[in-house]
């Protein structure tokens, strides 16, 4: 694929994480870019906002006149989206999301590719800083907003080697049914986790663990990868890496020369502190600032590998205990009333509850009222309606709003929200879950029943009618 600087590129979906970071690539390479987006909300519409990128909403066959140059096309694009049906009558050269990606960009440096259900964006924001500590000027696309960079994305320095993206699992486009990161020509693998997600792409767990599979097969010889040693759905597929320079992370097993256990030393309101065992070395100690386990185990994976990378210990120290996070992820609102207000992207039950269980450790003298909404194409299906009743208890107080949008599923196969408040309230003495139509609803309730001192933490990985402006408004 070959397009001269200057040429017109046009991205059908430019809102997603994914797709408003290629723009901004794409834009710093000399490209014109503009796109368009059904439903255009923050924090990725602000970001193309501030870049001067041009969104056209709705979706209509005359947003590709005058013609672009070429497309690319986003996994939220229907064969029968006025724009794709425009695209293909039209001929105009056109390319999914991470295609376009490894061939424009890709392959000429050496992928660092973090995958796995869970922890991918702030896995990917933690590793593309500490290379940036490290003076290494990595080029980076993240399903988020870093806070330690302020856009989702970077090219890399011509002299810097590594490249650093986000390794989602979900297909490409809809003439492309293949996982994303296919297309990202990894080297080195950073695998969080491995369980069942996405159920309106994958029928089962042997279907996803089967799209990790061709990940590890990718993996070069001379590449690495570094997995979650607890998780038995990554050990079973390892036999299909494509390395045989593969390491382990984890609180439990002993360290040897193929594994980094961790340890928390200290939690406290303001960081967590903990440190690495690794061959016969101990690297940290290191303090983080974004609370629970799992962080802890995100910043081992990113520590081991930066380590096997030649990145000095100290300037790893100093990169973890610098890194700020990730907008929408644990992100602290305000406290408006003296109500702490935090904001979270989780959705998948695991999440939820690592989610409120690390908050709450890190603020257990708090009233925790939590705040979800059942947004993502999982968790509006029954796949995981019992494994949500057991994702809450954390919290001290439960609002729940119904599923957005389940017009197109099966009546048979929606969550149902009704159900998840009777089986919450069934595991207290008293009820704790209440379900909610509106947003309205919630903030009013929410507005009356807190007080100063309490801790609030709201759920979505969609704009959830912007419930955080309202909140915050009301509480104020």
């Amino acid at each position: 694929m070959e397009l001269k600087p200057g040429s017109h590129i046009y991205l059908m979906g430019i809102c997603g994480t994914a797709m408003a970071s290629l723009a901004g690539i794409l834009k710093d390479k000399g490209f014109q870019v503009s796109g368009s987006d059904s439903n255009p909300y923050p924090p990725m519409s602000t970001q193309l906002e501030s870049l001067g990128i041009k969104i056209k909403t709705p979706y209509q066959a005359q947003n590709l006149n005058p013609k672009p140059d070429f497309v690319v096309v986003g996994n939220v694009i229907s064969a029968g989206n006025p724009e794709a049906v425009e695209l293909m009558k039209l001929g105009i050269p056109y390319s999914s999301l991470p295609k376009a990606l490894g061939e424009l960009i890709l392959k000429n440096h050496d992928t660092i590719c973090i995958s796995g259900t869970h922890g991918k964006t702030t896995t990917t924001s933690m590793m593309s800083w500490v290379l940036e500590s490290a003076n290494k000027k990595p080029g980076f696309l993240i399903g988020g907003i870093p806070k330690n960079f302020n856009h989702s994305f970077r090219n890399p320095e011509k002299e810097s080697p590594y490249f650093v993206i986000e390794g989602d699992e979900y297909d490409t486009a809809f003439f492309d049914k293949v996982p994303k990161f296919v297309h990202y020509r990894p080297k080195h693998v950073i695998l969080t986790s491995i369980e069942f997600d996405h159920a309106d792409i994958y029928k089962d767990l042997d279907d996803v663990k089967a799209a990790f599979r061709k990940l590890l097969k990718l993996i070069p010889h001379d590449g690495t990868l570094i997995y979650h040693e607890k998780e038995k759905n990554i050990k079973d597929i390892l036999g299909d890496s494509g390395t045989n320079r593969i390491y382990s992370y984890g609180f439990e097993t002993v360290a040897n020369e193929h594994h980094a256990r961790c340890e928390v030393l200290k939690v406290t309101e303001k960081e967590t502190e903990f440190k690495v065992y690794f061959k016969d070395q101990v690297l940290g100690p290191y303090q983080l600032h974004q609370p629970g386990d799992y962080n802890v185990l995100n910043a081992t994976a990113v520590a081991l590998q930066a380590h096997l990378l030649g990145v000095p210990s100290t300037i790893i120290q100093i990169a973890l205990n610098g890194f700020q996070g990730v907008k929408r992820r644990q992100e602290i609102l305000g406290e408006p009333g003296g109500r702490l207000v935090i904001e979270d992207f989780a959705h998948h039950p695991t999440a939820v509850v690592e989610t409120l269980k690390g908050i709450k450790k890190k603020y257990p003298t708090k009233k925790m009222i939590a705040i979800f909404e059942p947004r993502s194409a999982t968790s509006r299906r029954k796949v995981f309606q019992k494994d949500y009743a057991a994702a809450f208890q954390s919290a001290e107080k439960v609002h729940l709003m119904q599923a957005f949008d389940t017009s197109k599923i099966a009546e048979n196969d929606r969550f149902s929200v009704d159900e998840l408040i009777e089986d919450l309230n069934k595991t207290k003495s008293q009820p704790w879950a209440v379900a909610h139509s509106s947003v309205e609803s919630i903030v009013k309730q929410v507005h009356q029943e807190s007080k100063a001192g309490d801790l609030i933490v709201i759920m979505s990985n969609g704009g959830f009618d912007g419930i955080y402006e309202k909140l915050m408004t009301a509480l104020k």
